[in-house]
């Protein structure tokens, strides 16, 4: 990747080591999945840990690729990115056909629902842990995309 600046290669490798994360959490729990309450209430610290991990690789995932990848990408495409709102690249990205807009915010509210993870509500903890495990996979694939789109922008 000749053209690619150290920051952007930075954390396309963040990015791929959040995914080798999440990839081995949905692995370890993937016996529970999707998990009930009773589960929930039962899981031992191992488990608990790996959910952790998929909570936080997942939130830490989409944030690189929101905060530095979607920009860089329009930065490699010789774009004045310095006044664009996180809404105005989104819709730039979309116009090129590399991101869902809908798709990325529904992803965000997602990685927001991590947020309830210790709430009181454990049917609300379950159904926010299910969906991460189950989303993982749609934002792992959209990373793939942006960082196929960016070798291919280098080629």
């Amino acid at each position: 990747m000749k053209n690619i600046d150290d920051s952007l290669k930075q954390k396309l490798y963040e990015c791929e080591r959040h995914i080798e994360k999440l990839q081995d959490a949905k692995e370890y729990i993937g016996n529970i999945m999707p998990l009930t309450l009773e589960q929930y209430l039962n899981i031992d610290k191992i488990q608990s840990s790996f959910i952790d991990q998929l909570n936080f690789r997942f939130s830490k995932l989409q944030d690189t690729i929101g905060e530095s990848i979607l920009r860089g990408i329009l930065i490699l495409s010789k774009e004045d990115v310095k006044k664009m709102t996180f809404i105005d690249i989104l819709n730039r990205l979309e116009g090129l056909e590399i991101v869902d807009k809908n798709e990325w915010l529904n992803l965000r509210e997602v990685r927001n629902d991590i947020a309830h993870e210790y709430s009181f509500n454990q049917d609300e903890v379950v159904g926010s842990i299910n969906m991460i495990y189950d989303k993982t996979n749609q934002l792992i694939n959209i990373y793939k995309k942006l960082s196929s789109f960016i070798k291919n922008m280098n080629d």
